[in-house]
């Protein structure tokens, strides 16, 4: 997701990170899966155009993630970067993409000398060989002066954060929490006989992207001290107030001092909430019941093997299994927890319920294919995670696309249709279809506030939920004029994908004339197709052309024109058959079009499946995952965007991708290894088995399903949940394997 910035391919200096970053050399013998994770990936490259990942301690959709703040962080800037070489503090974090802004969250900052609270006179120098990164774990050594240094070590569960620091003997040593900053009202409370500090944070950076006002919205923290205080204060702005202990202001915060000795580490637990001060109190008994960071380390190591060893490989290089096993793990940090323990704050409607909840979903980007990844390595997941988006149509009228933790109105189209109807069309059902439907239903049907007197354009302040923009025209027309809304070429583009998925809904509901209406909608695709051209092309309202570069949102006639997921059978014949069909395509591909950086061109590589070429598929996806995946802080091409980039990678290694997700079928490409194992619930394994893979063997020349001969580039998910083998033969050149195969077209209703 680039949020209309034009792509900048800043690199920084190739670093491949050593040992000293990771628990275990690369290729130690004996290494967990977690231990293979590079937390740096996607950390740096400059710019605001990079990964923009940061080396979060957390557990799989945690709620909080901790994290040291090279940079103090804002919409476009996330906490970490690895170009920085200062840390003024160590943040418990939501902020999900460098994209989106960060919502109630709270700072530490350890410190030796006088008190300093802004940022830039607390910053301390690091070096990279002092720091160690792993999602189970962060440690870093901050040069103090005087020869004397800072350790800090950080570790989490769900919902808190647990920080040691080591203080230079004898140095006074103190803690200050920064709750608010510059023009943000917050609160601080310190209560010395408790050893606690206490307050909350109302800022949430994109409230702005709509006009929803949330008057309950606070981060509230719980900071508990294992040791006593010898002095305490709080602040506001640049003030000091020695001695006091409670602050109502903006820029707040408070310190603690502790006695100086020989003996100066200070364990800090840190309970976060949306709901109250006292719920944060409440998850830190439930989740940090004792002084014990190594237990809560080791709980937390144990709890990401436990995810990350459902894949296994062999054949990988060092390299690339570093790339893979950090790919899981950025694919496993999203939608984030927002419940705490059976209730949850809704941002939505401003009260607390009962239940689950989640947050952060980037669903423009994740619907492709992270959503899909996590159908099959976090099942126990999916019914929460759909309910959650229903519970948000409830308590705010729609499904939210890009949930912040409220709606933001970031991107285009409706999305949440694609997740819940993939959910359903793979047997998911632990939430309510008839509510699911009535959500999508009103997606598709219902126009957005003032559609019609707003051009709804990108990071619009202040306007209502935008769902589907130019809805009104749309219904009218078959398509959104580019004339009357912005970004009406690609919306076109993606509401017909939606529509699909609304109609596979209405289908399981057995609403068959709401499945025709929709499949025939989801044919408005057609209506943007110029032949005498050979692409996509936005229209006006009165049906001429608009110009060729008009009405794209983060791409152009070449992102879009194959963006046509659920019928490449239709447009190929509308395209004028395989022919010309391939001849577009590989004209885009030699031609420098493709831009696998932003996620419209994540299915382009395996289009050829579609055409009767699919040896181009399996050269294409090699390319891509060779030339856009990196062990090094800058490989990530383009933004993680919360999993997408990452699952593409993991899907393509595996040999296969979500090219419609709601289909519930992957089509197949070329494996990146020799043996790539699932590990699936249930004692279930899928293996892929490809003996020859090399570099050059990149063709399939044969493959077989469970010793049953495979002619077709298609799995489906039923055949993957059933666990088996599929094995690939591969050799150095093309062969015709799977290339009769043909996707069957939308059907055809009479009117």
């Amino acid at each position: 997701m680039l949020q209309g910035i034009a792509r900048v391919f800043a690199v920084a200096a190739v670093v491949v990170i050593g040992a000293h970053a990771h628990a275990l050399e690369p290729a130690e013998d004996g290494a967990s899966a977690v231990d293979w994770v590079n937390s740096y990936i996607g950390t740096g490259g400059g710019g605001s155009d990079y990964g923009g990942t940061m080396p979060l301690v957390t557990t799989p959709f945690g709620m909080t993630n901790w994290t040291a703040q090279t940079r103090e962080n804002r919409i476009s800037v996330s906490s970490y970067a690895f170009e920085d070489n200062t840390i003024s503090g160590f943040i418990g974090t939501h902020q999900p993409a460098i994209w989106m802004g960060d919502y109630g969250y709270v700072t530490l900052i350890p410190e030796v000398d006088d008190i300093k609270t802004a940022a830039a006179s607390r910053s301390l120098p690091f070096s990279r060989n002092d720091e160690i990164t792993s999602p189970d774990y962060y440690s870093v050594l901050m040069d103090a002066g005087a020869s004397r240094q800072i350790r800090t070590e950080i570790t989490a569960t769900d919902h808190c954060g647990f920080l040691r620091f080591t203080f230079p003997a004898h140095s006074r040593a103190s803690v200050v929490v920064e709750a608010t900053r510059t023009g943000v009202m917050g609160f601080v409370r310190v209560d010395p006989a408790a050893r606690e500090i206490v307050g909350y944070n109302p800022d949430r950076m994109d409230a702005h992207l709509t006009n929803i006002r949330l008057p309950n919205f606070k981060g509230y923290f719980v900071v508990r001290f294992d040791k006593p205080f010898v002095a305490h204060g709080v602040y506001a702005g640049k003030a000091l107030r020695p001695a006091e202990a409670t602050a109502q202001d903006p820029n707040v915060g408070a310190y603690v001092s502790f006695e100086p000795g020989a003996d100066q580490v200070v364990q800090a637990t840190v309970g976060t909430s949306f709901i109250s001060i006292e719920q944060a109190r409440a998850n830190l008994r439930a989740e940090v019941p004792s002084w014990n960071f190594d237990a809560v380390r080791a709980q937390l190591k144990s709890i990401w093997n436990e995810k990350l060893t459902m894949v296994s490989l062999e054949g990988a290089s060092d390299d690339e299994r570093r790339i893979l096993y950090t790919g899981l793990y950025h694919a496993l940090l999203y939608p984030k927890l927002f419940s705490e323990h059976g209730r949850y704050y809704s941002a939505f409607d401003d009260r607390v319920h009962d239940g689950v909840s989640y947050t952060a979903y980037s669903l423009w980007d994740t619907f492709r294919a992270d959503n899909t990844l996590l159908t099959i390595l976090a099942p126990e997941r999916i019914d929460d995670m759909v309910r959650a988006l229903l519970q948000d149509y409830q308590e705010g009228g729609w499904m939210p696309k890009w949930p912040n933790p409220s709606y933001t109105n970031i991107m285009i189209a409706t999305h949440a249709d694609s997740v819940v109807a993939e959910a359903i069309n793979k047997g998911f059902h632990g939430f309510d279809y008839q509510l699911a439907y009535d959500a999508a239903y009103k997606d598709a049907m219902t126009p957005p506030e003032g559609d019609t007197t707003r051009d709804w354009h990108d990071r619009q302040p202040g306007v209502p939920y935008e769902a589907r923009p130019g809805l009104t025209y749309y219904k009218q027309l078959g398509y959104v004029p580019v004339d009357k809304t912005a970004e009406a070429a690609s919306e076109t583009l993606e509401d017909a994908y939606d529509d699909f998925a609304v109609a596979q809904v209405a289908k399981a509901l057995g609403r068959d004339k709401d499945f025709r209406l929709f499949i025939a909608r989801s044919r408005n695709y057609r209506n943007l197709y110029n032949p005498a051209r050979g692409f996509m092309q936005g229209r006006n309202a009165d049906g001429s052309w608009a110009r060729p570069e008009d009405g794209w949102t983060e791409g152009d006639q070449w992102v879009y024109t194959y963006s046509v997921l659920h019928d490449i059978a239709g447009l190929m014949a509308l395209m004028g058959g395989p022919e010309k069909f391939n001849a577009t395509l590989d004209e885009h591909f030699q031609g420098g079009h493709n831009r696998h950086d932003n996620e419209p061109s994540h299915h382009y590589g395996y289009l050829y499946d579609f055409s009767g070429q699919p040896w181009k598929t399996q050269l294409r996806v090699r390319e891509i995952a060779r030339d856009s995946y990196q062990n090094r802080p800058a490989g990530v091409l383009g933004n993680e965007d919360c999993g997408q980039m990452s699952a593409w990678y993991i899907f393509t290694a595996m040999g296969f991708y979500p090219f419609n997700p709601v289909s519930g079928n992957y089509m197949i490409g070329s494996p990146l290894f020799r043996k790539f194992t699932l590990n699936l619930p249930g004692g279930r394994r899928f293996v892929i088995s490809a003996p020859q893979n090399s570099a050059t063997n990149l063709y399939i020349q044969s493959a077989r399903l469970n010793g049953e001969p495979l002619h077709v580039p298609v799995l489906t998910h039923a055949q993957l949940q059933a666990g088996g083998l599929l094995e690939f033969d591969m050799g150095p050149t093309p062969s015709q394997w799977g290339s009769s195969w043909r996707a069957v077209p939308l059907p055809e209703f009479p009117d």
